[in-house]
Protein backbone atom coordinates (compact mmCIF):
# COMPACT_ATOMS: atom_id res chain seq x y z
CA UNK A 1 0.00 0.00 0.00
CA UNK A 2 1.37 3.34 -0.97
CA UNK A 3 2.55 6.18 1.89
CA UNK A 4 0.21 8.95 2.18
CA UNK A 5 0.95 10.10 5.54
CA UNK A 6 3.86 11.17 7.47
CA UNK A 7 4.08 11.14 11.42
CA UNK A 8 6.96 12.85 12.77
CA UNK A 9 8.65 12.60 16.48
CA UNK A 10 10.24 16.17 17.42
CA UNK A 11 12.61 16.15 20.27
CA UNK A 12 15.78 15.19 18.52
CA UNK A 13 14.31 14.33 15.50
CA UNK A 14 13.71 17.60 13.60
CA UNK A 15 16.27 19.43 16.18
CA UNK A 16 19.05 18.96 18.50
CA UNK A 17 17.14 19.15 22.01
CA UNK A 18 20.10 18.61 24.55
CA UNK A 19 21.18 21.44 24.63
CA UNK A 20 17.53 23.18 24.70
CA UNK A 21 16.41 21.01 27.64
CA UNK A 22 19.55 21.73 29.55
CA UNK A 23 19.78 25.61 28.95
CA UNK A 24 16.10 25.59 30.46
CA UNK A 25 16.47 23.35 32.93
CA UNK A 26 18.85 25.35 34.54
CA UNK A 27 17.68 28.94 33.47
CA UNK A 28 13.91 28.14 35.14
CA UNK A 29 15.32 26.53 38.07
CA UNK A 30 18.06 29.69 38.88
CA UNK A 31 15.40 31.80 37.81
CA UNK A 32 12.97 30.98 40.35
CA UNK A 33 15.66 31.04 43.25
CA UNK A 34 16.49 34.45 42.18
CA UNK A 35 13.00 35.48 42.46
CA UNK A 36 12.30 33.79 45.43
CA UNK A 37 15.40 35.62 47.04
CA UNK A 38 14.29 39.07 46.04
CA UNK A 39 10.53 38.69 47.13
CA UNK A 40 11.79 38.04 50.37
CA UNK A 41 15.10 38.96 51.10
CA UNK A 42 15.42 38.30 54.65
CA UNK A 43 15.52 34.36 54.15
CA UNK A 44 18.11 32.65 55.63
CA UNK A 45 19.32 30.34 52.37
CA UNK A 46 18.55 30.83 49.07
CA UNK A 47 16.20 28.72 47.43
CA UNK A 48 18.85 26.44 45.24
CA UNK A 49 20.86 25.99 48.43
CA UNK A 50 18.08 24.58 49.94
CA UNK A 51 17.22 22.40 46.80
CA UNK A 52 20.07 21.88 44.56
CA UNK A 53 18.70 21.28 41.02
CA UNK A 54 19.48 17.33 41.79
CA UNK A 55 16.69 17.56 44.39
CA UNK A 56 14.19 18.93 42.17
CA UNK A 57 15.29 16.19 39.48
CA UNK A 58 15.54 13.51 41.90
CA UNK A 59 11.31 15.24 43.31
CA UNK A 60 10.21 15.12 39.26
CA UNK A 61 10.60 11.39 39.71
CA UNK A 62 8.71 10.84 42.89
CA UNK A 63 5.86 13.22 41.61
CA UNK A 64 5.57 10.51 38.51
CA UNK A 65 5.50 7.77 40.72
CA UNK A 66 2.63 9.32 43.24
CA UNK A 67 0.82 10.53 40.06
CA UNK A 68 1.09 7.70 37.06
CA UNK A 69 -1.77 8.87 35.08
CA UNK A 70 0.03 12.45 34.88
CA UNK A 71 3.30 10.76 34.62
CA UNK A 72 3.58 11.44 30.65
CA UNK A 73 2.74 14.74 31.26
CA UNK A 74 6.28 16.52 32.06
CA UNK A 75 5.16 19.86 32.33
CA UNK A 76 2.20 19.25 35.11
CA UNK A 77 5.34 16.89 36.92
CA UNK A 78 7.37 19.84 36.76
CA UNK A 79 4.79 22.43 38.01
CA UNK A 80 3.53 20.13 40.65
CA UNK A 81 7.26 19.33 41.76
CA UNK A 82 8.07 23.29 41.77
CA UNK A 83 5.05 23.71 44.08
CA UNK A 84 5.58 21.02 46.56
CA UNK A 85 9.45 22.43 47.02
CA UNK A 86 8.14 25.82 47.16
CA UNK A 87 5.71 25.13 50.10
CA UNK A 88 7.98 22.84 51.64
CA UNK A 89 10.41 25.77 51.53
CA UNK A 90 8.31 27.63 53.77
CA UNK A 91 5.67 29.99 51.31
CA UNK A 92 2.06 29.65 52.01
CA UNK A 93 0.36 27.01 49.40
CA UNK A 94 -0.86 29.69 47.22
CA UNK A 95 1.70 31.91 47.17
CA UNK A 96 3.96 28.41 46.20
CA UNK A 97 1.35 27.25 43.81
CA UNK A 98 1.79 31.72 41.86
CA UNK A 99 5.52 30.80 41.88
CA UNK A 100 5.53 27.49 40.58
CA UNK A 101 3.36 28.47 37.83
CA UNK A 102 5.40 31.97 37.20
CA UNK A 103 8.67 29.00 37.18
CA UNK A 104 7.06 26.65 34.51
CA UNK A 105 6.02 29.62 32.48
CA UNK A 106 9.76 30.56 32.28
CA UNK A 107 11.08 27.02 31.50
CA UNK A 108 8.57 26.73 28.28
CA UNK A 109 9.83 30.17 26.97
CA UNK A 110 13.15 28.80 27.32
CA UNK A 111 11.73 25.21 25.98
CA UNK A 112 10.71 26.77 22.75
CA UNK A 113 14.05 29.12 22.22
CA UNK A 114 14.75 26.47 19.96
CA UNK A 115 16.51 26.23 16.11
CA UNK A 116 14.93 23.35 13.63
CA UNK A 117 17.76 21.84 11.52
CA UNK A 118 18.47 23.96 8.75
CA UNK A 119 16.84 21.40 5.94
CA UNK A 120 13.80 20.85 8.34
CA UNK A 121 11.52 23.88 7.03
CA UNK A 122 12.11 23.64 3.85
CA UNK A 123 11.62 19.30 3.52
CA UNK A 124 8.54 19.85 5.30
CA UNK A 125 7.08 22.46 2.74
CA UNK A 126 8.41 20.12 -0.09
CA UNK A 127 6.64 16.40 1.85
CA UNK A 128 3.14 18.64 2.74
CA UNK A 129 2.07 18.69 -0.86
CA UNK A 130 2.16 14.99 -1.38
CA UNK A 131 1.76 13.60 2.26
CA UNK A 132 -0.29 14.28 4.96
CA UNK A 133 1.65 15.28 8.06
CA UNK A 134 1.09 14.66 11.86
CA UNK A 135 3.47 15.33 14.87
CA UNK A 136 3.69 13.16 18.10
CA UNK A 137 5.59 13.78 20.87
CA UNK A 138 5.50 12.79 24.05
CA UNK A 139 7.64 15.96 25.19
CA UNK A 140 6.06 19.06 25.97
CA UNK A 141 7.20 21.30 22.82
CA UNK A 142 4.10 23.23 21.31
CA UNK A 143 4.29 23.70 17.96
CA UNK A 144 2.03 26.27 17.87
CA UNK A 145 4.92 28.18 19.64
CA UNK A 146 7.10 27.37 16.93
CA UNK A 147 6.87 28.26 13.09
CA UNK A 148 6.73 25.16 12.03
CA UNK A 149 3.34 24.26 12.94
CA UNK A 150 2.59 25.66 9.49
CA UNK A 151 3.37 22.39 8.17
CA UNK A 152 1.58 19.88 10.21
CA UNK A 153 -2.51 19.61 9.73
CA UNK A 154 -2.50 17.54 13.26
CA UNK A 155 -0.44 17.54 15.92
CA UNK A 156 -0.72 14.94 19.27
CA UNK A 157 0.92 15.81 22.33
CA UNK A 158 0.49 12.10 23.99
CA UNK A 159 1.74 12.93 27.45
CA UNK A 160 -1.02 14.80 27.45
CA UNK A 161 -3.44 12.72 26.22
CA UNK A 162 -2.11 10.01 29.49
CA UNK A 163 -0.95 8.01 26.55
CA UNK A 164 2.72 8.58 26.22
CA UNK A 165 4.71 6.43 23.17
CA UNK A 166 4.90 3.59 23.06
CA UNK A 167 1.56 3.46 23.89
CA UNK A 168 -0.10 3.09 20.59
CA UNK A 169 -3.04 5.02 21.27
CA UNK A 170 -1.28 8.86 19.93
CA UNK A 171 -0.63 7.14 16.95
CA UNK A 172 -3.87 6.05 16.13
CA UNK A 173 -5.53 9.02 17.02
CA UNK A 174 -2.88 10.89 14.63
CA UNK A 175 -3.88 8.63 12.09
CA UNK A 176 -7.96 8.72 12.24
CA UNK A 177 -7.34 12.24 12.28
CA UNK A 178 -5.33 12.25 8.66
CA UNK A 179 -7.72 9.44 7.83
CA UNK A 180 -5.43 7.14 7.03
CA UNK A 181 -4.51 3.08 7.87
CA UNK A 182 -1.19 2.02 9.69
CA UNK A 183 -0.08 0.49 6.29
CA UNK A 184 -0.30 3.73 4.43
CA UNK A 185 1.71 5.43 7.24
CA UNK A 186 5.53 6.08 7.70
CA UNK A 187 7.13 7.34 11.30
CA UNK A 188 10.01 9.37 11.39
CA UNK A 189 11.59 9.42 15.25
CA UNK A 190 15.04 8.89 16.97
CA UNK A 191 13.91 6.57 19.48
CA UNK A 192 14.12 2.75 19.16
CA UNK A 193 11.40 2.22 21.88
CA UNK A 194 8.74 4.74 21.39
CA UNK A 195 9.16 5.43 17.89
CA UNK A 196 10.50 2.06 15.81
CA UNK A 197 8.98 0.00 18.39
CA UNK A 198 5.09 1.04 18.27
CA UNK A 199 4.89 2.40 14.95
CA UNK A 200 6.17 -0.74 13.70
CA UNK A 201 3.55 -3.38 15.65
CA UNK A 202 0.79 -1.21 14.57
CA UNK A 203 2.11 -1.74 10.56
CA UNK A 204 3.62 1.80 9.97
CA UNK A 205 6.69 1.50 8.19
CA UNK A 206 9.38 4.02 10.02
CA UNK A 207 12.54 5.94 8.95
CA UNK A 208 14.17 5.23 12.33
CA UNK A 209 17.06 8.43 12.93
CA UNK A 210 20.09 6.26 14.43
CA UNK A 211 22.17 9.17 14.28
CA UNK A 212 24.97 7.63 16.54
CA UNK A 213 24.64 3.87 14.64
CA UNK A 214 23.54 2.18 17.87
CA UNK A 215 20.85 -0.34 16.56
CA UNK A 216 21.07 -3.61 15.52
CA UNK A 217 22.64 -4.49 12.10
CA UNK A 218 19.83 -6.39 11.10
CA UNK A 219 16.02 -4.41 10.96
CA UNK A 220 12.89 -5.69 10.66
CA UNK A 221 11.15 -5.13 7.04
CA UNK A 222 9.64 -1.93 6.81
CA UNK A 223 12.19 0.06 9.47
CA UNK A 224 14.76 1.91 7.52
CA UNK A 225 17.76 3.31 9.04
CA UNK A 226 18.61 6.97 8.51
CA UNK A 227 21.15 9.01 10.08
CA UNK A 228 19.70 12.16 9.77
CA UNK A 229 16.08 13.93 8.90
CA UNK A 230 17.52 15.31 6.12
CA UNK A 231 17.80 11.95 4.16
CA UNK A 232 13.88 11.37 4.18
CA UNK A 233 13.11 12.62 1.32
CA UNK A 234 15.48 10.15 -0.63
CA UNK A 235 13.67 7.30 1.50
CA UNK A 236 10.47 8.30 0.24
CA UNK A 237 11.33 8.42 -3.05
CA UNK A 238 13.03 5.05 -3.13
CA UNK A 239 10.01 3.82 -1.51
CA UNK A 240 7.48 5.27 -3.93
CA UNK A 241 9.87 4.01 -7.19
Amino acid sequence: MAITTLTFDLDDTLWNNRPVLERAEAGHYQWLSDALAAASPDTDSAFMTHYPLNAYQQHRADVAQRFPLKRGDFTWVRERALFEMVEAYGLPRLRARLWAAHAIAHFLDLRHDLTPYPEVAAMLDTLRRRYRIAAITNGNADLKRLELADHFSVMIAAGELHAPKPDPRAFLAALARLGAQPAQGLHVGDSWREDVLPAHRLGMQVAWIDAKNEGPCELPSGVHRLTHVRELPTLLARLAG
